[in-house]
Parts: C-alpha cells; sequence; structure tokens
C-alpha cells in the first residue's frame, strides 16, 4: 500500500511516498481503507525527530508514518469485534502515530474498535478527517476545566482548528467565551460563536481582562500563548494547557492566586468512541463547524507541510489517498 513516510529526520522534503506492506486485521481489529489524512502541527513534531526516542524504543521500523486523524471507509472487521459497523460504512478514526498500528498517512489503517465510529452524514472523506483529532483536544480541554453552564471561559488561537472547536463546545454545554482574533479573523470567530472578540497577540491576558474586570473562570490556550493568559483569570481559575504547552515567563505561574494549569494530553481520549460519536452527532447538527482549508494528493505531502508551516491556515489540511 501506499503510505507517507520518514526515513530519516528533518524538514518537509523528508517526506516521501513509500510502498509498505498492508496490515493485517487481527482478532479485536477494524481495518480502513483511508481516503483522507488531516495534516496537524504535532505531525511534524515526529517529522523532525522529536519522538524518536519513543519511536526507537518501540516495534515500528522507518520509515515512520505521521498521522493523527483519518476519514475513509471500513474494509474488514476481524474477528471478535463487537460493533455496529459494517465493510463499506464511512468512518472517521484518531490514532497515535507512536502505537503499533502507526499513523493516519497510509492507505490502510487497523484501529481498535473505540477509536472509529461512523463520518458525520453529508460529509466528505477530507471534511469528516479534520474532526477527530483536533475536536477531541477541545473536548477534553472543556472536559478538565468541567465548568458550570453560565460561567466565562476565553480561548485563544481561536480562528485555529483546536481554538475554533473550543468555542464551539463551550456554547454547546452552556458557557460565555471570550475569544481572540486578528482583524482578519473577527468576522469567522464570530460566526463560531464567540460572545466577545479581544485583539490577539501581546497583551491578550490584559485585554480580555477589561472586558470581564472579575477575571474569567478558565482559559483554553491553544495559541500557546503562556503567561501572557495568566491575567485574564479570576483566583482559583484555570489553564487548559494544549500541546505539551508551559507558562514561560509567568512569574510563578499565579499559585498565589490558586490557579490550576489543567494538562490536555489527547491520547487519553484516543478509545473513547463516545467521545468521538459525540462529536458526530453534534456536527450532524450543525453545531460543529468541518473546516477544510485545502487537499493535497498524499504524494504532495511536502508541500502541505511547508503551507502548514507558513502560517495563516484557517481550517485543516487534509492528504488525500485516491
Amino acid at each position: 500500500m501506499r503510505a507517507v513516510g520518514v526515513a530519516e529526520y528533518g524538514g518537509p522534503e523528508v517526506l516521501k511516498l513509500v510502498e509498505v506492506p498492508r496490515p493485517v486485521t487481527g482478532p479485536g481489529q477494524i481495518r480502513i481503507r483511508v481516503y483522507a489524512a488531516t495534516v496537524n502541527p504535532g505531525d511534524t513534531v515526529l517529522r523532525t525527530g522529536h519522538l524518536d526516542d519513543v519511536l526507537r524504543s518501540g516495534p515500528l521500523t522507518p520509515p515512520y508514518i505521521p498521522g493523527m486523524e483519518a476519514a475513509g471507509v471500513v474494509d474488514e472487521i476481524g474477528h471478535e469485534v463487537q460493533t455496529d459497523l459494517r465493510p463499506g460504512d464511512r468512518v472517521m478514526t484518531v490514532v497515535m502515530p507512536i502505537d503499533p498500528t502507526g499513523g493516519a498517512y497510509a492507505e490502510y489503517l487497523v484501529v481498535a474498535p473505540d477509536q472509529v465510529t461512523r463520518a458525520p452524514a453529508g460529509s466528505t472523506h477530507a471534511e469528516a478527517a479534520t474532526l477527530p483529532m483536533n475536536g477531541l483536544t477541545a473536548r477534553l480541554a472543556l472536559d478538565v476545566l468541567d465548568l458550570a453552564p453560565g460561567e466565562t471561559v476565553a480561548v485563544t488561537g481561536a480562528a485555529g482548528a483546536v481554538g475554533g472547536y473550543a468555542i464551539q463546545l463551550a456554547k454547546v454545554d452552556g458557557l460565555r467565551v471570550i475569544a481572540d482574533a486578528a482583524p482578519a479573523d473577527s468576522s469567522l470567530v464570530a460566526d463560531l460563536g464567540a460572545d466577545q472578540i479581544v485583539a490577539r497577540g501581546t497583551g491578550v491576558g490584559g485585554r480580555i481582562r477589561q472586558w470581564w474586570p472579575a477575571g474569567v473562570a478558565a482559559v483554553v490556550d491553544a495559541a500557546l500563548q503562556g503567561g501572557e493568559v495568566v491575567p485574564a483569570l479570576r483566583d482559583g481559575g484555570q489553564i487548559a494547557a494544549v500541546r505539551g504547552w508551559e507558562l514561560h515567563g509567568a512569574g510563578n505561574l499565579g499559585q498565589d492566586r490558586g490557579i490550576e494549569i489543567r494538562e490536555v494530553f489527547v491520547p487519553e481520549y484516543t478509545h473513547r468512541r463516545d467521545k468521538l460519536d459525540g462529536l458526530r452527532v453534534l456536527a450532524e447538527d450543525g453545531k460543529l463547524a468541518l473546516r477544510l482549508a485545502r487537499t493535497y494528493p498524499a504524494e504532495q505531502a511536502a508541500a502541505a507541510h511547508r503551507a502548514l508551516e507558513a502560517g495563516g491556515i484557517r481550517g485543516r489540511l487534509v492528504l488525500t489517498f485516491d
């Protein structure tokens, strides 16, 4: 089968279309014929070698295959699988590229039944692929914060994939949302459901505090603003720390004010089919927008990574395996 692999670490140019054996469907597994795999910032971590120690200590061998979310159709169902899915059903899945089953940039994936659910009705493969990992990250961020309806949450990186889903899910949860945006993104962020918008960048915490003088209950820091968000919080507030984020330059991290940092580690939700299927339902109900920026044929993976790293993408870039 075709896959996009990394045989040596480096820039986007190291991504190569390769032929690798098609995975065998074992007992308790489902095989998916992948038609779309999303390009995410986390994929560059594997490509540049930051996961080398983990990969070398596991069962995988080069070329390593990046990718954390995909969509396609059920190809085969292994023995001992209890599922409502059938071969030919359109599905989406979330995977971890350091796991024995490998990453999503491949024509075929084998996954556990609790990693896969139906794709939202009416979506394309490329659209469906943008939901699992980014949606679960936002869902987990709000779950660890565990805010009561009516409370206020701030979201940084609101125009991005995780930030956008965080806004929409927060509104579903009955929260008030204040979000950051560049001038060109203000209309987009408003359409996603933000109740108030402030300018992004340096000083964002202070600008949020101007709108909520008592301080917000929590911040989902999808833009990795770190210490910049601390002034936005009320005493005893929380920060959902996304993607291994650290509070650089935050002094005592707000500890003298009782501020809590909640780590958001999306592998915790890799096998939470209930959460993934809940996202599907919300997408079908029009409460989550599937934001596809552009598709690239798999052989143009390097170009997709260059576009991602250039920044300014609104929505997600997707590799296709037609």
